[in-house]
């Protein structure tokens, strides 16, 4: 095998607690009642369909893009919309849902659901960004960003490189793992529909070293796809990241400011590229998800497929709590968000949910700064944290922007890494949203 790759600046290596690697992804089922959001997504919410009373099936269009950074939104079950109103969802911020009582599962006619592998890729280019934006698909590795927007190369810009992320370097998550180990084919399938609508013919799957069996998997498959290979990366925290991940595979860097299709390359994850086979060859919009329920005190860890809207709380009554967790987490416990509401929906970006016992979750009170640098080696922007964190405290959010605090993508790794204990990624937090609120 060739040498690792990585990224060079910054990282940490936080313990990866992968407990549920070697767990097959179970059907979750479906619950009494669903609440789904109209916006997943980086964007505008999308334009409510429906109503009061309206019936639907599994993948009916009940919510329509509103302008072109939004996203389509599909009933996840067949039954009748009850109510549409704000409700507080895993942000712990008021959000418009559609609620839906479940009346059994009848799914759109349109939908292929047979099991049969589609390899032939018919539609053109165009059709292919057509049925991905029709299907409501989104970034799921947890940013959001409509996909057909990010797939559609800006005038005088051009993609020679397509990276599928297979990364998932957050502890504890694995649904990513498991869908590379139990979809392969169709990931690789979906690459190809993404070479075929960019006109290229790379494409990489980088995988971190530490999943050796989707690894062994994709090395055979790809065996037998032209255009598709592997890049074995080590691992570091956060290489999921773009511009890391772009580094590591191509050794490009992406200036401050730029975006990856400034460098030639467009990441998509690869729960996002699953998503776009399913939607061109098997005509299914985005309605459900491979989420991983996992801890460090539950009877039923697992990867579990998951209609978006299913409640929190009905897929961590599926893991089984064995006693009452010290903090629940949607998302990994890096870049994720603590739990204030377990009636919550599952989100087409919600990757984990996490249960931690109170002694994993140990709140220190932050000490004096020793200057000690660790958080500025470990940023793998090449910020400095405590600087910022200083200005912040004596409200100079101006001077923080001047050390470029917009850069900050939140990994968290100045905060683990910080032995005083201080949350310098709430306070890079705070001074983007006071410099952004005075924008």
């Amino acid at each position: 095998m060739s040498k690792l790759k990585t990224f060079s600046v910054g990282g940490i290596h936080p313990d990866k607690h992968k407990i549920t690697s070697a767990c097959p992804i179970e059907d979750a089922g479906i619950p009494e009642t669903v609440f789904v959001p109209v916006k997943q997504h980086i964007g505008a919410p999308a334009k409510i369909l429906v109503q009061k009373g309206d019936r639907v099936k599994t993948g009916t269009l009940i919510a329509d893009a509103d302008g072109i950074v939004s996203a389509d939104v599909h009933s996840p079950v067949s039954g009748e919309v009850i109510k549409i109103e704000e409700q507080t969802g895993e942000t712990g911020y008021l959000e418009t849902m559609i609620t839906i009582k479940t009346e059994g599962d009848e799914w759109e006619e349109s939908i292929d659901r047979t099991p049969d592998l589609v390899s032939d890729i018919s539609a053109s280019p165009e059709e292919i960004v057509n049925i991905i934006r029709s299907a409501g698909i989104v970034g799921m590795g947890g940013a959001g960003y409509p996909t057909p927007v990010k797939i559609s190369v800006p005038a005088g810009k051009k993609i020679d490189c397509i990276i599928l992320n297979g990364i998932e370097c957050e502890p504890w998550l694995t649904a990513d793992d498991r869908l590379m180990q139990e979809k392969g084919e169709q990931i690789i399938i979906g690459a190809k529909i993404l070479n075929k609508a960019l006109g290229i013919q790379k494409a990489v799957i980088a995988i971190d070293e530490n999943k050796p069996q989707a690894i062994e998997t994709l090395h055979q498959l790809t065996r037998r796809y032209v255009g598709v290979n592997i890049a074995v990366c080590r691992t570091k925290y956060p290489q999921g990241a773009e511009r890391q991940l772009i580094a590591a595979v191509t050794g490009r860097e992406v200036p401050p400011g730029c975006l990856p299709v400034d460098v030639g390359c467009l990441v998509q994850n690869v729960g996002t590229v699953h998503a776009i086979y399913e939607a061109v060859q098997k005509h299914k919009p985005l309605f459900e998800r491979i989420v991983t329920v996992s801890g460090d005190d539950l009877e039923n860890p697992g990867n579990f497929r998951v209609r978006i809207g299913t409640p929190a709380s009905y897929l961590i009554d599926k893991a089984k709590p064995l006693g009452t967790p010290g903090k629940i987490i949607f998302g990994g416990p890096m870049m994720g968000v603590a739990a204030t509401n377990l009636a919550a929906p599952v989100t087409k970006t919600t990757s984990g949910i996490l249960l931690l016992k109170e002694d994993s979750v140990n709140i220190f009170e932050p000490t004096a700064c020793i200057r000690c640098g660790r958080c500025a080696e470990s940023c793998p922007q090449g910020l400095e944290p405590f600087a910022i964190a200083g200005f912040v405290r004596r409200g100079e959010y101006q001077s923080a922007k001047k050390i470029h605090v917009l850069d900050c993508m939140e990994c968290g790794c100045c905060s683990y890494i910080c032995p005083a204990k201080i949350p310098l990624t709430d306070y890079c937090k705070l001074a983007k949203y006071e410099i952004r609120k005075k924008k």
